[in-house]
């Protein structure tokens, strides 16, 4: 794998691990266009980790803040008496799902769910839900609603946005597209739908990270990328994604999912086409 090919599959993952159109589906598309070769399990985790640093990096100030909050809770035995423990336990309680999911269905997620058609029908049927969400969002709107913030997610909305996040474990969902969508059902403003997406993003993807790179420790370490294009990997994911963040939650401030709509669409399109094509094979892929 060349520099080039490194740095431009790291500003794909900084960019799509946030935005909700599917990281995993672009890490495999980008490569067949450009007539790449697949980038690997391996080297899909390291990205990972790229992402992962941005998002602690951006919210480094909550992570702080809430951590002190819940173990202040627990020293006083009385859970959620500030709004930052309230987001914490909240947090803890939408991480639940994709653990028991995780667990129980591990295997078929490894296997038969890694089918690039159905990475494909995935972003097209998320891409109608949000679809769904906007509408639903505009039909609040008219009757005089407003959409709440992150404190004021309680277990419910907190275990709706969990099932979302551990349904995101088929390919193509895009783990943050099902979250926000979680999220903007439940009543939340875009921008609150995305922060808590963020926050809620942090326990799972260290987790599937770390696991990640254990399963595919062995290729890693054949790897003849070296220290430095990994590291470098890393770096330029992180520095995307960190960039990233802060913009769509401008963007998802001022305006509509209606463009990430559109072009989850036309990516699925995209995609259905190279394996009608033949271009890409209907072949397990790693990444989120």
């Amino acid at each position: 794998m060349t520099w080039v090919e490194v740095i431009v599959l790291a500003i794909v993952q900084g960019l799509t691990e946030f935005i909700p159109v599917s990281s995993t589906a672009h890490l495999a598309i980008v490569p067949a266009l450009l007539g790449w070769s697949d980038p690997g399990a391996a080297f899909t985790a390291v990205l990972q980790l790229g992402t992962l640093a941005a998002v602690v990096s951006y919210y480094w100030r909550d992570i702080v803040r809430i951590a002190m909050a819940m173990l202040r809770d627990i020293r006083r035995d009385k859970l959620a008496a500030t709004d930052d423990a309230r987001v914490g336990w909240m947090i803890v309680v939408g991480t639940l799902p994709i653990i028991v999911v995780g667990m129980l269905f591990r295997h078929q997620i490894k296997s038969a769910l890694r089918s690039l058609y159905i990475m494909s029908a995935s972003l097209a049927g998320v891409a109608l839900l949000l679809a769904l969400a906007e509408w639903y969002i505009s039909r609040r709107s008219a009757g005089g609603a407003v959409g709440r913030d992150v404190e004021q997610v309680g277990p419910r909305e907190a275990l709706v946005v969990g099932c979302a996040q551990a349904a995101a474990l088929v390919p193509g969902t895009s783990r943050s597209g099902a979250t926000i969508l979680g999220g903007l059902l439940c009543g939340l403003t875009r921008e609150a739908a995305a922060r808590f997406s963020f926050l809620l993003s942090i326990p799972s993807v260290f987790a599937a990270g770390v696991f990640e790179l254990i399963e595919a420790r062995e290729e890693l370490m054949k790897s003849t990328l070296g220290p430095a294009k990994l590291a470098g990997s890393v770096v330029v994911a992180g520095i995307v994604g960190y960039v990233t963040i802060p913009w769509l939650l401008g963007y998802l401030r001022r305006h509509t999912m209606f463009v990430f709509i559109v072009y989850r669409l036309l990516i699925a399109g995209v995609l259905f086409y190279l394996l009608h094509t033949g271009r890409v094979a209907a072949v397990p892929v790693t990444g989120h």
